[in-house]
Parts: C-alpha cells; sequence; structure tokens
C-alpha cells in the first residue's frame, strides 16, 4: 500500500503507475511495477539458517504413523470460544499431521 504524497489518499494501482482518486496525483509505472514485483516475492520459508521447524516448540509424543518419539506442537482455536483448544502435532521424522481435540 502506498499513501499520495499531497493528501494523503490511498493510490489505486492502474496500467500506467499509481493513481490518487481524491487529488490525481499519478506516479511512474517504473516505481509502481517495482512495488508489484515486491509484493508478488513469497517469503523465503527459511530465516537465515533456521527454518520455521526450528522455532517450533517440541513434545515427547508418539507418531502414530512411524512411532518416532518426538514431534513439533501448536495449539488453535477450531471450535466455539467456550470449547477447549484443538492441539496439532507434526512428527519431527517422517512430518505426519495429527491432532488431538
Amino acid at each position: 500500500m502506498k499513501f499520495c504524497p499531497k493528501c494523503n489518499s490511498l493510490l489505486i494501482p492502474t496500467k500506467g503507475g499509481l493513481l490518487c482518486t481524491n487529488c490525481g496525483y499519478k506516479e511512474a509505472a517504473a516505481a509502481a511495477e517495482l512495488k508489484e514485483e515486491i509484493k508478488k516475492k513469497k517469503p523465503d520459508v527459511k530465516h537465515g539458517e533456521r527454518s520455521i521447524e526450528d522455532t517450533m516448540p517440541t513434545i515427547a509424543t508418539e507418531c502414530p504413523k512411524c512411532g518416532n518419539k518426538e514431534a513439533y506442537w501448536y495449539t488453535q482455536q477450531t471450535r466455539a470460544g467456550d470449547e477447549p483448544e484443538t492441539q496439532f502435532f507434526i512428527c519431527k521424522k517422517c512430518a505426519h499431521r495429527w491432532r488431538k481435540y
């Protein structure tokens, strides 16, 4: 998102670049293309030398698929707010996913 330097309204992408519908300010296509290119880039899953899994907590539990004794885990509210959260597990060895209600 970019805002107009004249009136601080939101600039709308057009074929020729970015346009302010409030005051008529136009930004050249080259700058707009660069901004679109940055938007299209997908974030890298790895941050430095560590992957997302390296930041997740682990728990000693048995994988129902391969029998490995350690898994990553997280919780998520999947039902009504007055119900408990659902626990999700990801096996560190085979990446099998399962959940516990």
